[in-house]
């Protein structure tokens, strides 16, 4: 294998490797590296792999609306059936059902900015989610509250109002296959893939950066450097020397999420992702006859920032927390004896939008703070950095002339300053895993 490159990407989840397919395709001549045995095997394999039009600003509803079309037409982005010995990952494009709340100002938010993309999306009534979701209680016990509260499970005089169906979203239930899918397109378009391999230095020479050295010893050569390292970002930028200089961070922030036994009258014909800021938690359907829970990050939950290489890996009471949340709402689900589920980490911002940008680091480009809400937009997000990198080369200073990117399913145009390092932190947010 060679040692000199076009580009180097640390990191191959799913937006370093869509990130290598977007170059490769550029016809750039891009390696790899991640320290685990294969692609999509960190964070990414964690994934929930929620597809969603719904995000709290324009430019990040736009974005997602758009990735709808790449997994609806999976094969037509990687390029072609064949792409893959394993087999072409499933979108399983069941919608989404949202609760109205006063948390998300009863969507009037949301459906305004589905209005200005024209994505499809209708209005239920409390007896329309039962008819559509029979084990549902449309009780409403917000605020949410853990179970210590004296006033957890007591339900508030008032009911749901009702709910939204997205009907651009779905699921995808295999998310490490879908990052072997997309390296398996970069490897077609002449990717190279190298793992079990840390990278322990930036290299650099005269303000610019010129590759990275390995832990074993290997120095590999290339004038640009991505770091897609995920939860590791912020390692990688300290040890590049770019932290200090940006103005929006990041930070690894452990999460549990819970598999739980399909509770009884839960009917998979007419199944759905759900998001409930009434009790804090989404769901969706999980292979193997399961219920996945996941948490939106409500204020009584404590955050819990850890170190991405030292961190507890096991199961604790919030993964229970979660669980009798669901029970306010899914009264026939139960909590099951053996906690079964995911515990990992998410790589996000101050304000939990990610970083698409270069840095002060001539040839050095982030694409990071992307976990949890980001790996339906890997696609285009790999799209957009391609273009960032290869116009941030050709002499454009993406600081004071940010590119404008073209969504050309939706036929929507936004500036990818809106993803820069320098912004102010964006009071738009929802500053939670609802992006």
């Amino acid at each position: 294998m060679t040692n000199s490159y076009d580009a180097i990407i640390i990191g191959a989840g799913i937006i370093g490797c869509a990130t290598s397919l977007a170059l490769g395709r550029k016809g750039w001549k891009v390696l790899n590296l991640d320290t685990l045995p294969a692609a999509g095997y960190g964070s990414t394999s964690g994934s929930c792999a929620i597809i969603r039009p719904y995000y709290s600003t324009l430019d990040g509803s736009a974005m997602a609306y758009e990735s709808h079309f790449y997994w609806k037409n999976w094969a037509d982005y990687l390029g072609g059936e064949d792409i893959d010995e394993r087999g072409l990952i499933e979108y399983h494009n069941v919608g989404a059902l949202v609760m109205k709340t006063g948390a998300n100002d009863y969507l009037r938010p949301a459906m305004a900015l589905m209005d200005q993309l024209e994505s499809p999306y209708s209005e239920f009534s409390p007896e329309q989610i039962c008819a559509k979701l029979p084990v549902w209680n449309t009780e409403s016990f917000y605020p949410v509250k853990r179970p210590d509260d004296p006033e957890f499970g007591v339900a508030n005089a008032k009911s749901l109002t009702g709910a939204v169906l997205f009907h651009a979203a779905g699921y995808i239930s295999d998310p490490q296959l879908a990052t072997h899918n997309i390296m398996r397109a970069a490897e077609r378009s002449g990717g190279e893939f190298r793992y079990n391999a840390r990278v322990v230095e930036i290299k650099c020479a005269n303000g610019r950066v010129g590759g990275v050295k390995l832990e074993n010893g290997d120095t590999v050569e290339a004038p640009v450097v991505l770091n897609a390292a995920g939860p590791h970002s912020s390692k990688v930028n300290q040890m590049a020397g770019v932290e200090k200089s940006m103005r929006i961070k990041t930070r690894a922030l452990r999460q549990e999420v819970a598999h739980v036994p399909l509770p009884a009258g839960y009917r998979r014909d007419t199944a759905c992702v759900t998001s409930d800021s009434d009790i804090g938690l989404y769901t969706r359907p999980e292979q193997g006859d399961a219920l996945l829970i996941g948490s939106e990050d409500p204020p009584c939950d404590p955050h819990e920032w850890v170190d991405p290489d030292d961190y507890n890996r096991d199961f604790s009471e919030q993964w229970k927390v979660q669980v009798l949340r669901v029970c306010q709402r899914v009264p026939s689900l139960g909590v099951p004896n053996q906690m079964r589920g995911v515990v990992d980490l998410y790589d996000v911002t101050d304000d939990w939008i990610p970083i698409y940008d270069r840095s002060d680091l001539s040839g050095f480009y982030l694409a990071i703070g992307t976990s949890g809400n980001q790996f339906k937009n890997a696609p285009i997000a790999g799209e957009l950095m391609a273009n960032i990198i290869e116009t941030t080369q050709n002499g454009n200073d993406q600081d004071d002339s940010p590119i404008d990117f073209h969504l050309k399913n939706i036929d929507h145009t936004f500036s990818s300053g809106f993803y820069s390092r320098l912004r102010e932190v964006n009071q738009d947010s929802s500053f939670s895993v609802l992006g």
